[in-house]
C-alpha cells in the first residue's frame, strides 16, 4: 500500500505545503465530525493506555496531543494520529516501560524516540521500504494482535489476576479458574459488549460505544458494586492538562529496538491511510510527509506524557464518515479531548475498568479478519509457512521482537522469490530487425552463435539459478560464441561476476568465447576489477548506447564472422 501511495503522490517533502488548517466554509461540518471523534476518543484513549498496560491517562493524553499535532503536519487532510491497538500491544511488551526506577519517563522517551525514527524515515523518503513487507506477514501479525487484544483483557474483564508468563497462559489460567472470577465484574464487561453492539446499530453509530460505557459505569457507581474496579482506583484523574516531561537520554539504547518496531508498525498502518483517503482536492497524500507528521505527533505526545501514536485507520474512517471536510476536524477533535479532561476529569475517573475491557474485546474481535487469513492460506505453501510463523511468534514472544522477525521473514521471502524468478531466453535476430525469443538451449553446439537475454534480478542469491540456466559447455562445444546481453544492469555483485568468469573460462577451454554486451561503464569497471575482462578479453565487451538493439546486433555480426573464420577447414 505504501508503494501505491507513493506512485500517486508527485510532491516531495521539501516542496509540500500544508494548506491553512482553518476553513470557515467547512467549520460546521468539521465541528460536528470533530465533536464525534473527540467524544469517542476519550474512552478509546483510556482503553489504549489500558491495552499498553500503562496508566490509562497516558493513552488519553496521547490521543489529545497526537490528534492535534498530526492534523497540523501530515500531508493527509484526514489522517487521525492516535494510539493504535497494534502499537499499544507492542508497548505492553517493552520491559523498560513496566519496570525500572522511572517507567513513566521510559514510556515518554519511547514515544519521542519512535517519533524521531518516523520523522527520519519521512525525511529520507523511505516509504518504498514498506513494499518489502509481504502481505502474509502483515495479515499474520495484525490478526495475532487482534487475538492478543482480546486475551490481554481477561484480567480486567473478570477481576481475576492471573500470573501467567504471557497473555495466552494468563487467559488459559483464567478460563480454568471459574470459582476465582469476580462475577459482578464479568457482568459489567458482558453488558458493555452487548450494549456496544446494540447501540452502534442505532442512529448513534460510533457514539453508541461511548454511551454503552457511560451506562455500565453509571450502574457501577449508582449501585456501589463492591469489587468492580474503576479508573480512579488505578490512576488519579486530574482536571488539568499534562505538563511537559523531558526524555531520559540514558534509556535510548535499550529502547531503540522497540522504537524501530513501533515506527514500523505505525508507518505501515499510516501508509494504508495515505493510499486510501484522498485529500479534498482529489490528490493523494505524500506518504513521506505523513511519516514526518506522525513523527512530530509522537515527539509532542512524548513531551506531554503520552504513549506512542500512529495513523489510525478506524479513527480516520470515523471522522470522514462523520462528515469531515478538512484537517480542521481532527484539530477540533484534539481540542474536544482537552476540554473533556478539564471539565469532566472527575467523571472520567468513574469509568468502570471491565467496561473498558469490554470495549477492547470488541476492538480485538473486529481486528481479526478470517477472510484475510483464508485468502493468504490458499495462495501456497510458502505463504502458509510465513503466515503461521508470524502469527505464532506474535502470540508467544514480545511483539517488538515479533515485528522485527516478521520484517526479516519478509526480506528472506523477497530474496527467495527474486532468486527463483531468474530465466534466460535465446534471441534469434531476424534480418528484418525483429527478435524471435525462445528457450535457451540446454547445451552449446559446435560452431554456433547464441544470443542470451537474462530476465529477473541478477544478484548474489540468484547466481546459482542463473548459472544452472546457462547452456552447458561440453567437449563438442567448439568454435562457438555466447553473446550475453546485460543492458540495464549496472551493479552485478561479485558472486554473479564469478559465475561469468567461470563460464568464460569453460568456453575458452574448448576454443569458444563469451561476449558481453554491457549496459554502462560501471559494469565495465566491475568486469575489469573481478577479472572477467582478463578471461574473455576487452575486445569481447561491447558497451551499449542509446540505440536499443544496435550493439547486440553488432556483437552478433562480429560473432558470426569469428565463427566462420574459425570453422575447421577455413583459411
Amino acid at each position: 500500500m505504501a508503494g501505491h501511495a507513493n506512485r500517486r503522490s508527485h510532491r516531495g517533502v521539501n516542496s509540500l505545503k500544508i494548506p491553512n488548517p482553518f476553513q470557515r466554509k467547512t467549520l460546521r461540518e468539521d465541528g460536528i465530525a470533530g465533536l464525534v471523534l473527540g467524544v469517542q476518543s476519550v474512552p478509546d484513549g483510556l482503553a489504549g493506555g489500558l491495552l499498553a498496560a500503562v496508566n490509562p491517562l497516558y493513552g488519553l493524553y496521547a490521543y489529545m496531543v497526537g490528534t492535534f499535532t498530526g492534523a497540523l503536519l501530515t500531508s493527509s487532510a484526514f489522517m487521525t494520529v492516535q494510539a493504535t491497538g497494534a502499537m499499544a500491544i507492542v508497548v505492553a511488551d517493552v520491559s523498560q516501560v513496566h519496570g525500572g526506577t522511572d517507567p513513566e519517563r521510559a514510556l515518554f522517551t519511547l514515544a519521542i524516540l519512535t517519533g524521531i525514527v518516523m520523522a527520519v524515515a519521512g525525511l529520507f523518503r523511505l516509504g518504498s521500504v514498506l513494499r518489502f513487507v509481504s502481505n502474509a506477514v502483515m495479515v499474520g501479525f495484525i490478526n495475532a494482535v487482534g487475538v492478543n487484544i482480546v486475551l490481554g483483557q481477561f484480567n480486567s474483564f473478570t477481576g481475576f489476576g492471573s500470573d501467567g508468563s504471557n497473555r495466552v497462559f494468563r487467559a488459559i489460567d483464567t478460563i480454568f479458574s471459574p470459582f476465582q472470577l469476580h462475577w459482578a465484574t464479568v457482568l459489567i464487561g458482558v453488558a458493555t459488549i452487548v450494549l456496544i453492539v446494540a447501540l452502534e446499530k442505532t442512529k448513534l453509530g460510533p457514539l453508541g460505544m461511548v454511551l454503552a460505557i457511560v451506562i455500565t459505569s453509571a450502574v457501577v457507581s449508582i449501585f456501589s458494586m463492591d469489587g468492580v474496579a474503576q479508573l480512579r482506583d488505578i490512576a488519579e484523574v486530574p482536571r488539568s492538562l499534562p505538563l511537559p516531561q523531558l526524555p531520559d537520554l540514558g534509556l535510548i539504547g535499550g529502547l531503540l529496538v522497540p522504537a524501530l518496531a513501533l515506527a514500523f508498525v505505525g508507518l505501515v498502518q499510516g501508509a494504508g491511510i495515505s493510499a486510501n483517503f484522498p485529500n479534498p482536492d482529489g490528490n493523494y497524500p505524500d506518504a513521506s510527509q505523513d511519516f514526518i507528521g506522525q513523527g512530530a505527533a509522537n515527539v509532542a505526545a512524548g513531551f506531554f506524557q503520552g504513549m506512542p501514536v500512529g495513523g489510525s485507520m478506524s479513527a480516520t474512517s470515523l471522522v470522514t464518515a462523520a462528515g469531515a471536510k478538512s484537517r480542521q476536524a481532527n484539530i477540533i477533535a484534539g481540542v474536544v479531548i482537552g476540554v473533556v479532561i478539564l471539565i469532566f476529569g472527575g467523571a472520567v475517573g468513574l469509568i468502570a475498568m471491565p467496561a473498558i475491557a469490554g470495549l477492547l474485546m470488541v476492538v480485538g474481535y473486529r481486528t481479526v479478519k478470517p477472510h484475510d487469513l483464508v485468502s493468504v492460506w490458499k495462495t501456497g505453501q510458502t505463504q502458509q509457512v510465513v503466515l503461521a510463523v508470524t502469527f505464532v511468534l506474535t502470540m508467544i514472544i514480545p511483539l517488538q521482537n515479533a515485528v522485527m522477525v516478521g520484517v526479516g521473514i519478509s526480506v528472506i521471502l523477497y530474496v527467495i522469490r527474486q532468486s527463483n524468478q531468474v530465466s534466460i531466453e535465446q534471441w534469434a535476430l531476424a534480418p528484418d530487425g525483429s527478435v524471435i525469443e525462445s528457450t535457451a538451449p540446454e547445451a552449446l553446439q559446435a560452431s554456433d552463435v547464441v544470443v542470451l537475454q537474462p530476465y529477473g534480478s541478477l544478484f548474489f542469491a540468484a547466481a546459482p539459478v542463473f548459472e544452472k540456466e546457462l547452456p552447458d559447455v561440453t567437449e563438442t562445444s567448439t568454435g562457438s560464441v555466447v553473446v550475453l546481453r546485460l543492458r540495464g544492469r549496472s551493479d552485478m555483485g561479485t558472486t554473479f561476476l564469478d559465475v561469468l568468469e567461470r563460464y568464460g573460462e569453460s568456453l575458452k577451454a574448448v576454443g569458444s568465447k563469451l561476449v558481453i554486451v554491457s549496459g554502462d561503464e560501471q559494469l565495465n569497471s566491475q568486469l575489469v576489477v573481478t577479472g572477467v575482462t582478463a578471461v574473455i578479453g576487452s575486445d569481447n565487451i561491447y558497451t551499449s548506447d542509446e540505440r536499443v538493439g544496435a550493439t547486440v546486433r553488432q556483437a552478433h555480426a562480429d560473432a558470426l564472422a569469428w565463427v566462420e573464420s574459425n570453422r575447421p577447414g577455413s583459411d
